[in-house]
């Protein structure tokens, strides 16, 4: 079972592939804010859910300064299709070995309808521009997250 991270720990950096297979690093989007986001599976109903709110809320994101990876152990081809099936505009990266997601806490054991399996963990971890963790949330649901992130993060939209 991998370590969850807390506020103040320094953001594991990573380098995984993009849906053109593009490397993608955290340590590239250093001076900026980013919201990582790790989900089971490209192309299932909950995690395209959360993938669409957070390409429709990606400008909102965005103008306050915060840039969006959303890690999945698919690889490249999966999530190229993913993007070009939804219109997604975040930035999809692929961990199939789940290294990275070890890394962060969002993989191990979990509960599936009742029962204990070993997999990923729906979880959203907040760098800051230093390359700290500000938030790191687990076990988030993939429905009302994006908007629930907003309002506790204060960012509601100009003229709200």
């Amino acid at each position: 079972m991998s370590e969850r991270l807390r506020p103040g720990d320094t953001a594991p950096d990573f380098s995984l592939p993009d849906a053109d297979g593009n490397s993608v690093s955290l340590s590239a989007h250093r001076g900026r804010k980013v919201i990582v986001y790790f989900y089971p599976a490209a192309m299932t109903p909950g995690c395209t859910k959360q993938a669409c709110d957070f390409t429709d809320n990606l400008q909102l994101l965005a103008g306050h300064g915060y840039d969006v990876i959303g890690v999945s152990p698919d690889k490249p081809e999966k999530l190229a299709k993913f993007r070009e099936k939804e219109e997604l505009a975040v930035t999809l990266v692929g961990d199939p070995a789940k290294e990275t997601m070890e890394a962060y806490g969002a993989f191990g054991e979990k509960k599936l309808y009742g029962k204990t399996v070993t997999g990923v963990i729906r979880s959203t971890v907040i760098v800051d521009e230093e390359g700290k963790v500000e938030r790191a949330l687990y076990n988030v649901k993939a429905t009302g997250h994006v908007a629930k992130l907003i309002r506790d993060l204060g960012l509601e939209p100009s003229g709200a």
